[in-house]
């Protein structure tokens, strides 16, 4: 049996949409796969009761606090031991569930991550990555959106290794196509990051490296499956390409690729590099995006993808 566990205090509408959003999920995952719901047990089943969906279909792992997206992350974390975050993390490590998710603070769900199940041995820093829709249908991984604004060429390079990984163990891509986001192509264009980036990815073995990508390269270049830049660059990109789907929606414009850019499509970003699965959600989560956040945290654990990023780094 998998489990599967979910934050149903975290984000912008809890426990309400969360709730709703797991409800959802509960529906169309396999039968082998068990909810559980880290929150405030009065609530959910209070909104169970509206919908009339069975409290037997899940577990609820009852918690009495609740982190806030305005506190301060690490020391929230140690003073609210009793939160659905600091709970859900340390049955993770506990091993009664093979996967967290959770649309709550960023921060705290980044300190669980580091200081709780904290990094596979070899990794440097982990990565958090995003899916953007391509032209051709497919998607196009990006590593990383957000966790280390700062990087040096050696974390690009193991971005390029997990980015891979997750794109064939999670996407299905077979010997995916790296890409270094980049003011050129040319190999001595960039700055001084990129061009040592490049200098370590050039001629490697670890992954199938196609040398620098620009910008006008990302939703239109075929032959490019992940795309890897710093976490500064890479939040700037995430948050354009989520305002694409905002810009169609005000201009009235329905059009089923620029649909695919709406956040709700995946429902969150897997951290990469850490011990156990791990999913955060955006903060103000439709019950869909929730559903969504859900399912991809389980594809994450039925792929294996830490264990084979495990034997990567071995």
């Amino acid at each position: 049996m998998m489990r599967i566990g979910v934050d149903i205090m975290g984000g912008d509408f809890a426990p309400r949409l969360t709730t709703l959003g797991a409800i959802k999920a509960y529906e169309q995952l396999p039968s082998n796969v068990e909810l559980v719901l880290f929150g405030k047990k009065e609530q959910i089943l209070e909104i169970f009761k509206e919908v009339n969906f069975n409290p037997n279909n899940v577990k609820i792992h009852n918690t009495n606090e609740v982190i806030g997206m305005g506190e301060h992350p690490a020391k929230t974390f140690q003073q609210k031991p009793d939160s659905s975050i600091a709970v859900g993390f340390r049955e993770l490590l506990a091993g009664n569930i093979d996967g967290f998710a959770s649309a709550g603070s960023t921060g705290a769900m980044l300190v669980g991550a580091m200081h709780t199940i904290k990094s596979i041995p070899g990794v440097i820093r982990p990565t958090i990555t995003a899916a953007f829709p391509k032209l051709d249908g497919g998607n196009l991984i990006v590593c990383d959106v957000g966790i280390n604004v700062d990087c040096k060429p050696d974390i690009l390079y193991q971005y390029a290794i997990l980015g891979s990984l997750y794109a064939e163990n999670v996407y299905g891509i077979k010997n995916p196509r790296v890409g270094l986001l980049n003011i050129g192509s040319e190999e001595e264009k960039g700055n001084l990051l990129t061009k040592s980036a490049h200098e370590l990815m050039k001629g490697t073995k670890e992954f199938n490296f196609i040398g620098n990508v620009e910008g006008s390269d990302l939703f239109s270049k075929n032959d490019l499956d992940v795309v890897i830049t710093d976490g500064f660059t890479g939040n700037v990109l995430l948050k354009f390409a989520e305002s694409i789907y905002n810009v169609a929606q005000k201009r009235n414009i329905n059009d089923a690729y620029l649909n695919r850019f709406n956040s709700e499509s995946h429902g969150g970003s897997p951290v990469l590099g850490v011990n156990s699965v791990v999913m955060i959600g955006h903060g103000g989560s439709s019950e869909i995006a929730i559903k969504n956040m859900i399912l991809h945290t389980q594809s994450m654990a039925e792929s294996k993808i830490v264990q084979k990023i495990k034997e990567s780094f071995k």
